[in-house]
This record gives structure tokens, sequence and C-alpha cells, in this order.
């Protein structure tokens, strides 16, 4: 189960003791409508709402749903906010659970074959510990793809995205328009992309400098 305070943020393993804040992210931005999740698509979404919750949002995989917990008295802004929050927050700590080389080309397989049709074929799909500057890598001529450890602990549908990128380089090389019309078969393909941008803008960003002490 995951869990963060109401009212910090996703990251924020604390309790804190705030007011629920009105307003927030849109349904249309976390892609969150009632009934259906975006994560993973077509995964139902059932929102329960108690009056002995004060603080704390909760969420849980049960079965073909995502249950998500929250306090009676929260908003319906509110509520989307956090459905979008803890969706994110399950997918991460779902991709956490590393999973291997094998794993991981039986995952390349079912992908091609959901979204390309099966005709992506590698002869190979493992993790490389010495790719820092791209997240993943294919050499068609071996058939061969290669995905960083640094997306290891990333939502699983971005490693799905990489993993489908590598894919369609199997079958169109370049970052031509077929490319991208092949990867358009794959939903979350625009989120996926604005998480890695996100992460490569993070990295860029100057380190601050820890205050002195008084």
């Amino acid at each position: 189960m995951a869990s963060v305070p109401w009212g910090a943020g996703a990251a924020d393993c604390a309790t804190v003791r705030v007011r629920p804040r009105e307003g927030g992210t849109s349904a249309a931005a976390t892609g969150y409508r009632h009934g259906v999740s975006a994560d993973p698509p077509k995964r139902a979404v059932e929102v329960r709402r108690s009056a002995r919750r004060r603080r704390t949002v909760s969420a849980y995989r049960e079965g073909d749903r995502t249950v998500v917990l929250i306090p009676a008295r929260m908003s319906e802004a509110e509520e989307q906010r956090w459905v979008g929050v803890m969706l994110d927050k399950l997918a991460a700590q779902e991709s956490k659970r590393t999973f291997g080389d094998a794993e991981l080309a039986e995952r390349a397989e079912r992908l091609s074959e959901q979204y390309f049709g099966g005709r992506a074929r590698p002869r190979t799909v493992r993790w490389v510990t010495n790719q820092n500057t791209r997240w993943g890598s294919c050499t068609p001529a071996e058939g061969s793809i290669r995905l960083s450890h640094r997306i290891q602990g990333m939502p699983e549908y971005v490693v799905d995205y990489v993993l489908l990128h590598e894919l369609a380089h199997l079958l169109v090389p370049g970052h031509g328009p077929g490319f991208w019309e092949l990867l358009e078969a794959y939903p979350r393909t625009e989120r996926a992309r604005g998480y890695l941008e996100g992460v490569v803008a993070a990295e860029r960003l100057p380190k601050v400098p820890a205050a002195r002490e008084e």
C-alpha cells in the first residue's frame, strides 16, 4: 500500500497537520476520470471516502482495479489531484521491483505483440550500466536492445515506452515520421516523454547551497 500525508508532497512521508487546499491539478492534466485510470491503461479506479480518515491518502491494487482511500471532506478537485498523485506513486513503487534480463526480454516480446503486431523481434534485451547519456540503445543488425539501469526505478509506463522506442528502431531506422507513427500506438508516449524530459531538466538544475546554520 502506498500512503502519503494529505497536504504534503508525494515524496514527503511525514505526517503534516494542514487544512486541505481547494483546487489543484485538473482531471484532464492527470488523465484521471471517475472509474477509469490512466495507469495502467484500462485499469479501473475506485475512490472510497472515509469520515475517519483525516490526514492521509492511501492507494492499493485490488485485482484489476486501483482503490484510492481519501478523507470524506476532500473536495472534488483535491480528489482528482490525489488520484493522479497516488497512481504515479504506485507505478513508481511497482517498477522498483526490479526484473532481470529474462523478464525484460519477455516484456519486450509482449509489448511488440501488443503494439507492433509482433513484428519487432529482438535477439537480446538486457540492462546495462554503461549508458549514462541515453535511456536505451538498439543495434538493428544484431537485433540487440540495451536499457540503461537508470530507468529501473522509474514508473513502469516509462520503462515500457523506452522498450517500445528501441523496438520501433528494429522496424524503422532514425526518428522520421514513420518511426513516431509506430509509437503513436502506445497511449502513454507523450506522458513518458514528459517524465524523461523532467528528469533531464532536474539533473541540469544547479545545486542549491545549504543554508548556513545561525
